[in-house]
């Protein structure tokens, strides 16, 4: 028996509905759900879009509190480039990209871990970037209660590039701040040190 191993489960109740759907929108879109490439299509998209919205069955706020740690530490604390996956609500296609999260303690830190388990369970929604920004700053605010957070993200959405306007070089920046960050000279050091290459 191995001393590890990672298992994905799905809901079976969900899998079998969401997959008579797609066979039926295989069908709807002139295409055959019984030709040998698509037969398993159905069941793999349903699996997929279960795995792509699992942050609603996850709570961020508790992720956070499993490893708060008492420390006196009270100086910037930077994250960034955490890479983020999630579909936009208004067309389910994909956007990815980037966050950069800071924030300067209050008593507490955090498992540098768990901040990015944060971007996960919010994006793994279906999500605008505006929100999905606001979310993850509010999360870790409420929870952390630090001198101050900020939150920028840098994601390029695959509804302007594939569809619409077709844009393929456009990115949209999102970003928001809460306390000591609301200061520019606060604001202006966590920018320098998102877009600066320090190795």
């Amino acid at each position: 028996m191995p001393k590890y191993s990672k298992e994905e489960k799905y809901s079976q109740e969900s899998t079998q509905a969401i997959q008579a759907m797609y066979t039926d929108l295989i069908r709807l879109l002139g295409e055959d759900p019984a030709r040998d490439g698509l037969i398993k299509t159905p069941e793999r998209v349903a699996k997929a879009l279960q795995f792509l919205t699992h942050g609603y069955d996850l709570n961020p706020s508790k992720v956070l509190k499993s490893a708060m740690f008492a420390e006196e530490y009270s100086e910037m604390v930077i994250v960034k480039d955490i890479e983020l996956f999630s579909l936009c609500e208004h067309h389910m296609l994909p956007f990815f990209g980037k966050a950069h999260i800071a924030y300067i303690p209050n008593g507490h830190i955090v498992g540098l871990s768990k901040i990015p388990r944060v971007v996960d369970i919010f994006a793994r929604r279906l999500q605008v970037q505006e929100r999905l920004t606001h979310e993850i700053l509010q999360c870790i605010d409420e929870t952390l209660k630090p001198l101050g957070c900020a939150v920028v993200i840098e994601a390029r959405h695959m509804c302007m590039m594939m569809r619409g306007v077709q844009k393929q070089n456009s990115k949209t920046t999102t970003s928001a701040f809460t306390g000591q960050f609301n200061k520019v000279e606060t604001r202006n050091e966590f920018l320098h040190l998102i877009s600066s290459d320090l190795s």
